[in-house]
């Protein structure tokens, strides 16, 4: 065998090797890993290759507010769901902005963080501004997977100095 067809077979097999294992690392990570446990539902599929995030960022502060908070309040049945929801509150909103939600929720029968008496299944937030010592951001909650999903959104005041939520309004 000359050394030109061993070369060019061994550059082959090497090749495939190098798409196999690529194939194999990749598939994994696409599919959104194994099947769910007994009992939970399956979360849908996807990528995320880093979150990250800054204590000292309000609209990230919001955002880390909502994700959490959307989490307590969806597993309502887990045990503690309700107190971490409670907690949340007190440490991420002033005491006035607490008093304004819980008004909103003595009169409207709904939760007054989200504005609704169901739980989103996605939520984004964007900063749009800032002035006067505060910030704003805009949370948008989607309520529904599909081709059109309902979608709300929610306008977040934020003070500068201490990072905490001061008001929450439907956007207009």
């Amino acid at each position: 065998m000359s050394v030109r067809i061993r070369t060019s077979k061994t550059l082959l097999a090497a090749s495939a090797i190098a798409a196999a294992l690529t194939l194999a690392a990749v598939t994994p990570a696409l599919a959104g890993g194994g099947a769910a446990p007994a009992g939970h539902r399956a979360a849908p599929a996807a990528v995320v290759s880093t979150v990250q995030g800054d204590p000292r960022n309000v609209t990230q502060r919001v955002a880390d507010f909502y994700g959490a908070y959307i989490d307590s309040v969806w597993d309502l049945d887990t045990p503690g769901a309700s107190t971490d929801a409670k907690a949340l509150r007190a440490f991420y909103l002033t005491d006035a902005a607490r008093r304004k939600v819980a008004a909103f929720e003595a009169r409207e029968h709904a939760d007054g963080i989200l504005f609704a008496q169901n739980v989103p299944v996605k939520w984004k937030v964007v900063y749009t501004g800032s002035g006067m010592g505060h910030a704003t951001s805009r949370v948008t909650l989607t309520w529904s997977d599909g081709k059109n999903p309902e979608v709300t959104a929610i306008d977040v005041q934020s003070d500068l100095r201490t990072r905490r939520i001061t008001d929450l309004k439907p956007a207009g």
